[in-house]
């Protein structure tokens, strides 16, 4: 790869929080170390019918989840091709991570649905996509794959906390970085925030308002997934089979149940971080702008908590998808077997052409 390359790509980004879909125009060049722009970038809300059929898709048979992968990849194409129309732009490639639908990488497997082909055919883009699949063949969780772009493209900070669906964080260490999923975040406080009549908690104000209950606090962090050393991962198995049935047992009203999931997560992400070196950790995603829920993470750990600039904060990780796909064009590993696991660093991603 030419050192003076630029590679110009749009990233796509479509998390279990269900917000909608996150399109970032980005360019990257390499000298000496990797370097960004993050351009245009938006985020498209699903509409309540489209965050319906996402979050039960995991109940559809074979044949209805194959017509939701087609679908949901017509829209996503749709979507970015207006995207380009509105701001004309060439790009080299579209990188998209998909919607997970299914993830338990100790089986082997992990599903992202969203059609690429149907992606490619509506912009005329080539698309890069199925980025974690390679990783879980190779033995690893397939996840978190963010701290590949965390360890090139925002060198300065030693620990990068992401708060979207769910929360994970990467660590930089001398020579490498571990990362890993910490738990559950925005894909539990918008389900209880859509039982109030919003999409989402606007700053914390619901889950403030609420009162925490200590009992089922004791419950949640007593769940077996944080006494599991890393590296681990979460998909949304976890959330329907474990996590939402004890909050629902509780019988606490939506309020009081923001509120004590918000003390959990601050919590779990205290206790992450209390054996890590004092120092400055970037905050990113839809959480960073929940006001309550960065007070509580502030005053469960001792490190300084840096909130970036609005684009960055909400665009992350669709730039570092776009990045994947830039690695994955430069045939460089996109996946670190120190982060997830496996046995190898790994290539990951599938092109798909236009032509």
């Amino acid at each position: 790869m030419s050192e003076l390359r630029t590679y110009r790509a749009i990233g796509l980004m479509s998390g279990t929080s269900l917000d909608g879909l996150d399109i970032a125009h980005c360019t990257f060049k390499r000298d000496d170390r990797w370097h960004f722009e993050l351009h245009e970038a938006t985020t498209i809300s699903y509409d309540d019918t489209w965050r319906n059929r996402l979050r039960l898709a995991h109940t559809l048979s074979g044949f209805e989840l194959a017509q939701l992968h087609v679908d949901l990849g017509m829209l996503h194409g749709a979507w970015v091709k207006g995207f380009m129309h509105e701001h004309p732009v060439q790009v080299d490639f579209i990188a998209s991570h998909g919607h997970t639908i299914f993830h338990q990488p100790h089986l082997g497997m992990t599903h992202q649905i969203g059609s690429a082909p149907h992606i490619a055919a509506a912009t005329g883009v080539n698309v890069i996509a199925d980025f974690r699949t390679t990783d879980v063949a190779h033995g690893g969780q397939g996840a978190p794959l963010v701290p590949i772009g965390d360890w090139w493209l925002f060198a300065n900070y030693p620990m990068c906390l992401n708060l979207g669906g769910i929360a994970n964080v990467s660590v930089k260490e001398s020579r490498h970085i571990k990362a890993f999923d910490i738990g559950l975040c925005n894909m539990a406080l918008n389900h209880y925030a859509e039982r109030l009549g919003v999409a989402f908690d606007r700053d914390g104000a619901l889950s403030r308002a609420g009162g925490l209950n200590e009992a089922l606090l004791d419950q949640l962090n007593n769940l077996d997934f944080f006494k599991q050393p890393a590296p681990k991962s979460l998909g949304k198995e976890f959330w329907v089979n474990e996590f939402l049935p004890i909050v629902e047992r509780s019988g606490l009203d939506a309020h009081d149940a923001l509120r004590t999931i918000i003390e959990h997560i601050a919590m779990q992400i205290g206790t992450t971080l209390r054996n890590r070196e004092q120092g400055e950790i970037l905050v990113t995603g839809g959480g960073a702008h929940n006001g309550f829920l960065m007070e509580q993470i502030a005053a469960h750990t001792q490190h300084r908590v840096v909130v970036p600039d609005k684009k960055i904060v909400d665009f992350k990780e669709a730039l570092i998808f776009a990045f994947l796909g830039v690695l994955r064009l430069a045939g460089e590993p996109n996946a670190l077997a120190s982060v997830t696991g496996a046995n190898r660093d790994s290539v990951g991603g599938a092109i798909y052409s236009a032509s």
